[in-house]
């Protein structure tokens, strides 16, 4: 019997992801992800990563300059298996103010915003809410998705950041979190989902999401 043929998944490197760990974590549960430098490494595959940490401003400055920028919206357009991840998820935005006002992809409209407010201002003894938003926050489902599936309600996954996702269309938000305001945690749309928090570092909620990347990956590609 033929072994079978395992997904190929492109994981992008721009020079601001956490790329390894994401590469493991994809591995494990039966990807076979590979890291690419260049647009053109991307041919063949079957679906694609932007993972991401650091300035919005820098991230897209680089995805610019190596022409990945052109290759994600023409991914993400076309409805192929996508995943973002923290900033990954941000780029996608219209804009970001974080030393800006900064233009992203837009290829979902809406703006990324500093975590800011009255939950966040010192009162009395209380100190306020930290910024970044750094640690293990619970998850609101409120549009599933097939990477959602087996997720439980009030599932916990990790976060590091200090700006947050606001979609002009709540068709887009398919998880939301709270951490002083209640804010888009994922977007999803067909075989696109992007998430603020990591699955990579997440546990086993980040494992069960990876597995179903793998899943959707393999089920896009049988009817493609």
């Amino acid at each position: 019997m033929a072994k079978e043929v395992m997904p190929d998944i492109a994981i992008i490197d721009y020079g601001m992801g956490n790329l390894r760990n994401v590469e493991k974590a994809l591995a494990r549960v039966g990807g076979q992800p590979r890291i690419i430098a260049s647009p053109e490494e991307a041919d063949g595959a079957r679906a694609l990563v932007l993972p991401g940490v650091g300035a919005f401003g820098q991230a897209m400055d680089r995805l610019t300059e190596s022409g990945f920028d052109r290759l994600v919206k023409d991914w993400v357009r076309a409805d192929r298996p996508f995943l973002g991840i923290c900033l990954g998820l941000q780029l996608l935005f219209t804009e970001s103010e974080e030393f800006g006002p900064v233009s992203g992809l837009d290829l979902v409209s809406g703006r990324v915003v500093r975590f800011r407010g009255p939950a966040f201002e010192p009162d009395g003894d209380a100190p306020g809410l930290k910024v970044p938003h750094m640690g293990w926050n619970r998850l609101n489902i409120v549009n599933p998705h097939a990477l959602l599936e087996g997720v439980l309600e009030d599932a916990m996954a990790y976060f590091v950041h200090s700006y947050y996702c606001a979609p002009d269309d709540p068709g887009w938000t398919a998880v939301t979190t709270d951490h002083g305001i209640e804010f888009t945690s994922a977007v999803a749309r067909g075989n696109v989902f992007a998430s603020q928090f990591h699955p990579e570092k997440s546990g086993d909620l980040g494992l069960t999401m990876l597995t179903n990347f793998v899943r959707l990956v393999h089920a896009a590609g049988s009817r493609g």
